[in-house]
């Protein structure tokens, strides 16, 4: 690796000299490409995009590169999820990163311009002796997007953003790039890091949003679901006092959903018998500090609660990650008392969530990814998902090769009910206490 790969106000940015990709494709070789799925339409647009080299810069702090990044997420014409937003990064490698011992390796590809087209926010680590740079989040985001500048930059050629990529991993040691949750379409705009990705082990759910609430809750809930929600609410009041709505205003509010939502969450994986992924505490600083406002605005986590007036006895809780278009739905849940259960506290909340966000002026809402009859039952979205890699080293061309394999594997499982069924019952028999 370079001495210095920072760049920035005040910093130096260590720039890398473009090469061509092997033959056969932009993310490996004729033999990687084998059987893998293709967006067709968004592939062929991506492709006919006039070829172009691209010079990438690296940034080794999230801070080097903080100007750069937030004048991209405001800009009117950008493509990326919130989960690339820079605040919800920093609280992500604050914690849970510094805990998996992550490095920050923030990289931007600019055209022979100069011209900023697309800003990768890479976490880099070992894994199983190789050096893997994956989008900043891993498990905790549901899409991993680059920063796309304009609508027109995410029509570069996959091709070119591989040789640039090859180029930055071999300067700086990374055997693999690891593009795992790449939406194949984000906001009618092709992906062109998802092109020739294998199909990911579950896809994502969502809904656009109309301006007007009724229009949309018409839509999305039939007369009948609507007509037994109303019901409930009302049988809900009877017996517990009437509940609101809340969105956290306050830190003290924030703290206060997060409490009912880890608890909520900590009691249902005891049920299942499967483990809690928020009892490491890294994964609770994570959600605190996402939770609160940076220096710079919003806090990176919108939170929003069902709680009842009488006591302010939270009932349910969504938790999404926000930009100015889209709630991105990361964590719910509900409070697990079987004499609440009846009243479907959660489907509550998921009704006035959609309502709220309208009224935010938002344009659309996900309920991130995996299959579940609750996202079924609302969205009339698919998200088409393909996991992408991009080998550097011969070992890492290994290992592109056994993560394909794997996803697959995990897809086929999720999609057969028998197969799913057998592997629930192993890992409980390995989790079983001697």
């Amino acid at each position: 690796m370079p001495r210095e790969m920072e760049g920035g106000r005040g910093g130096r940015s260590a720039r890398v000299a473009h090469r061509e990709p092997p033959r056969g494709g932009p993310w490996g070789t004729q033999g990687d490409m084998a059987g893998l799925a293709v967006d067709l339409s968004g592939a062929e647009r991506v492709r006919a995009a006039a070829p172009i080299t691209l010079v990438p810069e690296a940034f080794a702090t999230l801070e080097a590169a903080e100007a750069l990044w937030r004048d991209l997420e405001a800009a009117r014409d950008v493509v990326m999820t919130p989960y690339q937003r820079f605040d919800w990064a920093v609280a992500y490698m604050a914690t849970v990163g510094r805990e998996a011992g992550a490095r920050p390796l923030v990289t931007v590809l600019r055209d022979p311009a100069g011209r900023v087209r697309l800003l990768l926010p890479l976490a880099v680590r070992r894994e199983r002796g190789l050096t893997i740079a994956r989008i900043i989040g891993d498990r905790h985001a549901n899409f991993h997007m680059p920063v796309f500048a304009t609508r027109e930059a995410a029509a570069l050629r996959p091709e070119a953003i591989a040789a640039a990529l090859r180029s930055l991993g071999r300067a700086a040691g990374i055997d693999a790039f690891a593009f795992t949750h790449q939406p194949q379409i984000w906001e009618g705009v092709a992906n062109p890091l998802a092109v020739g990705g294998t199909p990911s082990a579950s896809d994502a759910y969502g809904m656009l949003l109309d301006p007007d609430a009724e229009t949309t809750t018409r839509r999305l809930f039939s007369g009948d679901a609507r007509r037994k929600l109303r019901q409930k609410e009302k049988w809900l009041t009877a017996a517990h006092g009437p509940v609101t709505h809340r969105v956290a205003a306050t830190r003290e509010e924030a703290d206060a959903i997060l409490a009912a939502y880890l608890a909520q969450k900590a009691a249902r994986f005891a049920k299942l018998g499967l483990p809690d992924p928020f009892a490491e505490p890294a994964a609770r600083d994570f959600l605190a500090a996402a939770s609160r406002p940076s220096p710079a605005g919003a806090a990176a986590l919108e939170l929003h609660a069902l709680r009842a007036q009488a006591d302010g006895r939270i009932l349910a809780t969504f938790i999404g990650v926000t930009d100015a278009r889209r709630f991105s739905g990361m964590l719910t849940s509900f409070d697990p008392d079987p004499s609440l259960a009846r009243f479907s506290p959660g489907d509550l909340l998921l009704h006035g969530l959609v309502r709220d966000q309208i009224e935010r002026g938002r344009l659309a809402l996900d309920l991130g990814v995996g299959e579940a009859h609750y996202k079924a039952r609302i969205c009339d979205e698919t998200i088409r998902l393909v996991d992408g890699l991009v080998p550097v080293s011969p070992r890492g061309r290994l290992f592109a090769v056994a993560a394909r394999l794997g996803v697959t594997v995990k897809r086929r499982i999720k999609r057969s009910p028998r197969l799913r069924a057998l592997a629930d019952r192993l890992r409980r028999v390995l989790r079983r206490p001697e």
